[in-house]
């Protein structure tokens, strides 16, 4: 993790924002605060931003709704990484934070030193890909290519066979990088749990299937019968189909 990163922290109570950003910025982060929504674009307007904690419970704008309209923009921002700060105990808004494109969710209270562990692993998460990517020749693996699709590493987006871009959250780019990564594979969830979180699955914990099926929105793939990312039952999940990188099969 860089010293220069900057994170923007969203939250409508003052002292919230100044207890975290006075702590984020000793451990040698930037940090900029914003009260609301409208803080919260003029900041990532202005500059860089490499995450966002976003508080769900604000008035006006809620981090939810804030959450899925930066997904859903093309802007430059739409695939900054974000931790969003749940209520404990509301499992539900936990749920929706993460179909709403949230990279991981921290519920309060807590403790600073536990945010800047999450804030440390979404931003390594968000700078790493999979072993096999890495390990691909500069000049090639900017295009992985597999069913009607193409992915830009470089740019972190799918391409269809239109030519049409298709942004991607970090957390959609990431888990989409560890299945072509591993065509053909069946991954289970404690796998990809531990591969694009750092941790291991709750048996109540739903974030990799909800993240799976916006990935499968992304590709339209069929949530009963999918094509292209399969439900392989007490198992996980397999990529079914080949993936190719400059010319050739993986």
């Amino acid at each position: 993790m860089s010293s220069q990163d900057h994170i923007l922290i969203v939250d409508d109570d003052r002292d919230i924002r100044s207890l975290l950003a006075d702590y984020l910025e000793k451990q040698g982060l930037r940090c900029t605060a914003a009260a609301d929504g409208r803080e919260m674009r003029v900041a990532l307007e202005s500059r860089r931003i490499d995450l966002i904690v976003l508080d769900i419970m604000m008035p006006g704008e809620d981090g939810l709704t804030l959450c899925r309209n930066l997904r859903a923009s093309d802007s430059p921002n739409a695939a900054t990484p974000v931790l969003m700060l749940t209520a404990r105990g509301e499992d539900m808004d936990r749920i929706i934070g993460l179909e709403m494109g949230a990279d991981d969710y921290l519920p309060k209270p807590f403790i600073p030193r536990e945010l800047y562990a999450r804030v440390r692993a979404i931003l390594r998460r968000a700078r790493a890909l999979p072993p096999n990517m890495a390990a691909a020749p500069a000049a090639q693996g900017r295009e992985l290519h597999f069913a009607h699709w193409r992915l830009d590493t470089v740019a972190r987006h799918l391409i269809d066979q239109d030519g049409t871009i298709v942004a991607l959250s970090g957390a959609e780019f990431r888990i989409l990088s560890i299945f072509l990564a591993h065509p053909q594979k069946i991954l289970s969830r404690d796998q990809l749990m531990e591969l694009t979180q750092g941790r291991e699955a709750d048996v109540f914990d739903r974030s990799i299937d909800l993240l799976i099926s916006r990935v499968r929105q992304r590709l339209n793939d069929s949530a009963r019968e999918p094509a292209i990312i399969k439900t392989v039952r007490n198992e996980g999940y397999v990529l079914a189909c080949e993936v190719t990188q400059a010319g050739a099969a993986t």
